[in-house]
């Protein structure tokens, strides 16, 4: 059964919301950003083998990233790592890997998942997707993992479930149909989210068998999936390259969301708390840090705070770094960039990286 669970890895992005240390050259997904010795996409890929083989797991990423990729993760064939002539969001992605799996083995299940995510209960999230796995392999469902909510978060999208149990271990996971998706919703609207206890956090992981998540794109994303079955007898042969050229120059540049999950009626989700976090900012950075007294942390043991509160230092290994006075702020310097900015404006960050890139040069993006 082992032999049928595959995996698809996300790892195409640049990570703008943690500039200047997450650079387009060095994305977040190839750093250490825990201190843990092991860059995101190595714990990603670890994490995984534990559930699937890793002869098949596949990484799809920009062709910019393909080097980094093989230099990190050595162990992984190359023909594993699959590059994407240009960004165009994740349903292309998830296609070109399912109709390439597809053809090595018409009976897989397949997780896909993001390479620059935080998972702490690593134990739980192995028993959650393999209870995914053997779902999806006996229903035509498309499901997906929601994180039980333990604040307001305005910052995530929300899945809204039926509440009406399916399967479940109790206190561990839970199985149920979807309602609907959610926007990132106010302050307001996500405490009642909160407060309903059917809303979960969207983690943006999936499981599916091959067969389901390629019939919903035909029924759904027709045009795309045609581009990509028009040239499916080149896919695992010599001549993959031209035609995956070729379909990314015509496809549609949409998310699997919107593009699939959103419009799908079997729809399913397993609801848990698996230590999960997508990592996607500094202030989710610094909840996962270990702070002083007043709530300050930086990567470095050479920062002295003074009359400061509830902010996060990224400081140079050859520097001290001395901070007063200040509330609630992000603080990060790089070789070619220093960014200070309230932790409340964070979101300004690819305005930011936008502006520099503009008036300075993409060296420094």
């Amino acid at each position: 059964m082992k032999q049928n669970n595959y995996a698809i890895i996300m790892a195409g992005g640049v990570g703008s919301r943690f500039w200047p240390w997450s650079r387009t050259a060095q994305p977040k997904q190839f750093l250490d950003v825990l201190g843990t010795g092991k860059t995101l996409i190595q714990q990603t890929f670890e994490r995984i083998t534990q559930i699937c083989p890793s002869e098949n797991i596949l990484i799809i990423t920009n062709k910019k990233y393909a080097d980094t990729i093989a230099k990190q993760i050595p162990q992984m064939s190359g023909e594993n790592i699959l590059s994407e002539p240009k960004g165009k969001n994740t349903a292309p992605c998830i296609a070109y890997g399912a109709f390439k799996i597809k053809k090595q083995n018409p009976d897989a299940n397949i997780l896909v998942a993001p390479s620059d995510h935080i998972i702490l209960k690593e134990d739980l999230f192995a028993r959650v997707v393999q209870e995914g796995f053997n779902y999806v392999s006996q229903n035509n469902v498309l499901l997906t993992i929601g994180i039980k909510p333990h604040k307001p978060e305005t910052g995530y999208g929300y899945i809204q479930s039926d509440a009406k149990v399916i399967k479940e271990d109790s206190g561990k996971w839970q199985l149920s149909s979807v309602d609907a998706f959610r926007e990132k919703p106010d302050l307001e609207t996500a405490k009642s989210f909160l407060a309903s206890g059917d809303y979960f956090w969207n983690a943006g992981i999936f499981i599916w068998s091959v067969d389901s998540i390629l019939a919903s794109m035909k029924q759904h994303l027709p045009e795309m999936y045609g581009q990509f079955e028009t040239y499916e007898p080149d896919f695992n042969t010599g001549t993959e390259r031209n035609a995956i050229e070729t379909i990314f120059d015509q496809c549609q540049s949409i998310s699997i969301d919107y593009g699939v999950m959103e419009k799908a009626k079997n729809v399913v989700v397993i609801s848990t708390d698996i230590g999960w976090s997508d990592l996607g900012s500094w202030s989710a950075l610094h909840e996962l840090s270990d702070t002083d007294s007043q709530n300050n942390t930086s990567n470095s043991n050479q920062t002295l705070f003074y009359n400061s509160n509830n902010c996060i230092v990224r400081a140079l290994d050859n520097k001290v770094a001395v901070i007063e006075g200040l509330d609630d702020y992000i603080v990060v310097e790089e070789e070619q960039a220093l960014l200070i900015c309230r932790k409340q404006n964070e979101q300004m960050i690819k305005q930011f990286v936008k502006d520099v890139g503009d008036k300075f040069g993409k060296k420094y993006v």
